[in-house]
């Protein structure tokens, strides 16, 4: 593969991973009480699809930042790693909360029955955000990569990540901003975050095209 196909891979793996991020959050505020089954099942289908392509994603964006500058490779690497970590804490969520709404025979709202992804979706994955975002941001700033704003918006994102951290101990109420499970902590961050990736991706798959046929 080379270098311009790398780009046009990862940016598209960003565009779809968006894509899917922003579909699902809204589907998280369409019912006041509990929604029905369809609804938590759709919107979790929907954010696994998405979590898919964000694991395409990261191993595309290190093998990008590995061919253009091979002495930054680790950073790619943390970027990968703190990537699908955060990715495979997200599928596990979904899963436990999957489970508890086909297990039960009446609808209940996961985002509050399901205690054990409280932390998973607040607190953890908030760190393993602002660890990615920040190794993104190094790599880009280091690499000269893509764009400045790309890099800075990254390190601006991922402060703001690392403030929800201690969320943990403010109570267990989504509609509370800053709450373990709250609305600030979990959807706000999950929207913002879509928004900033589809924007990363377009910008990735734009640069191919500065490219020259013969780079690699």
């Amino acid at each position: 593969m080379n270098d311009i196909d790398a780009r046009r891979l990862t940016g598209l793996a960003g565009i779809a991973t968006a894509a899917a991020l922003i579909v699902e959050v809204p589907l998280y505020f369409i019912y006041s009480g509990p929604p029905p089954d369809s609804n938590v099942l759709a919107r979790l289908l929907v954010g696994i699809l998405g979590l898919g392509f964000l694991i395409v994603f990261v191993t595309a964006f290190r093998e990008l930042v590995r061919r253009t500058d091979p002495a930054c490779e680790w950073v790619g690497t943390t970027a990968f790693a703190t990537g699908l970590v955060y990715a495979t804490i997200t599928l596990v969520s979904s899963g436990l909360e999957a489970g508890a709404v086909i297990a039960t025979d009446h609808p209940i709202d996961p985002t509050i029955t399901v205690e054990g992804t409280y932390i998973l979706y607040g607190s953890i994955g908030r760190l393993m955000l602002a660890l990615f975002l920040t190794a993104v941001g190094y790599a880009i700033s280091r690499t000269n990569l893509l764009p400045r704003w790309t890099g800075r918006s990254a390190f601006v994102l991922a402060a703001v990540n690392l403030a929800f951290v201690p969320s943990l101990f403010f109570g267990n109420t989504p509609a509370h901003f800053y709450a373990a499970n709250g609305w600030g902590t979990t959807a706000l961050m999950g929207a913002v975050l879509s928004y900033w990736i589809l924007a990363l991706g377009i910008s990735i798959y734009r640069s191919a095209a500065r490219r020259t046929p013969t780079s690699r």
